[in-house]
């Protein structure tokens, strides 16, 4: 009897680190992905600009689940930004909308843009760009811009970690950023050339982490085509578990003893587990990595104290 293709797709369950080339969308590499690997499930964790680079890790088979956990993570970014113009999409592939004298932008201090930059450092109020993916009444800003319109956006709070400049070769300032999610750094490098009085506009970016995934450990496409005609896609597939590292981890041995088969029918029906079943030693985080008593891993739980009991966070069944 021949395989459904449900069946076929059971097969890869995980993560590639896969590395966005310039002139992709993030849905262009998700396409190209599931030619790659013959699965239609497979997710993204973030969308890269067009004309941005870099770490996109795709979830693959039952690690979809987890897509939207990994866009939560902080990322990193290595960002350049042109002093003197600013655009309608903020970086410098969109129409100049305004420009600073030549010699205002050539006669800045380093020591003032260093100052400047560092300023952004902390929590941070942005508005969102109208060339985004954020929907506004069922409609995304950049469609929204692209028809010559503009609409009111709310500022959103985000987290810059660190901020620091890596060269400055004026107009060109390169800056390293580590931030929270939905930092746009197009519009970070525009209210930096607002501060400084001189504009700016986004040049180039790279996105050079997501989480734990980094961009030294990422794969293009054609590599990633090379590892499946040679049998060798198991080699960069990250499963789901390992994502969750930093989690303790629940095994057959943290079991009470007599407790092991009302345990993995709780786990499989993915049930709260109480407390009770498990040695007291083994309860010591907030978050668990979940495993039956074969070692497979079945989902993360969160610890629920005023119910003593651990609740299904996330379920990889």
């Amino acid at each position: 009897m021949p395989m459904t293709d449900n069946k076929k797709e059971t097969g890869i369950n995980g993560v590639i680190n896969v590395y966005k080339e310039q002139d992709f969308t993030s849905h262009d590499v998700v396409a190209k992905m599931r030619g790659i690997l013959k699965i239609k499930k497979i997710g993204h964790t973030g969308t890269l600009d067009p004309k941005a680079e870099g770490v996109l890790p795709i979830c693959i088979g039952n690690a979809t689940r987890i897509c939207d956990i990994l866009t939560d993570r902080s990322k990193e970014y290595l960002a350049v930004m042109k002093l003197g113009i600013r655009t309608d999409t903020l970086d410098v592939f969109g129409q100049i909308t305004a420009m600073a004298d030549a010699d205002k932008v050539l006669s800045q201090s380093e020591e003032l843009i260093r100052e400047t930059v560092k300023g952004f450092q902390g929590k941070i109020v942005q508005i969102p760009p109208m060339y985004s993916a954020i929907k506004v009444g069922g409609k995304k800003l950049y469609e929204l811009a692209r028809e010559g319109k503009e609409i009111e956006r709310k500022g959103r709070e985000v987290f810059i970690d660190s901020i620091e400049i890596k060269r400055i070769d004026l107009p060109y300032v390169e800056i390293y950023v580590k931030c929270s999610k939905g930092t746009y750094i197009r519009t970070l490098c525009d209210d930096i050339g607002e501060r400084l009085g001189v504009f700016a506009a986004m040049s180039s970016l790279i996105r050079t982490r997501v989480g734990n995934f980094c961009a030294d450990d990422a794969r293009r496409i054609d590599e990633i085509e090379k590892l499946r005609d040679e049998g060798r896609l198991n080699e960069i597939i990250v499963p789901a578990d390992r994502i969750f590292k930093e989690y303790k981890s629940i095994v057959r041995d943290s079991v009470m003893k007599g407790h092991e088969e009302i345990y993995e029918k709780l786990l499989y029906n993915g049930n709260p587990i109480s407390l009770s079943l498990f040695r007291e030693e083994e309860i010591t985080s907030e978050r668990f990595r979940m495993y039956d008593l074969s070692g497979n891993f079945k989902g993360i739980y969160s610890l629920d104290q005023k119910k003593e009991r651990l609740t299904p966070y996330k379920m990889f069944l």
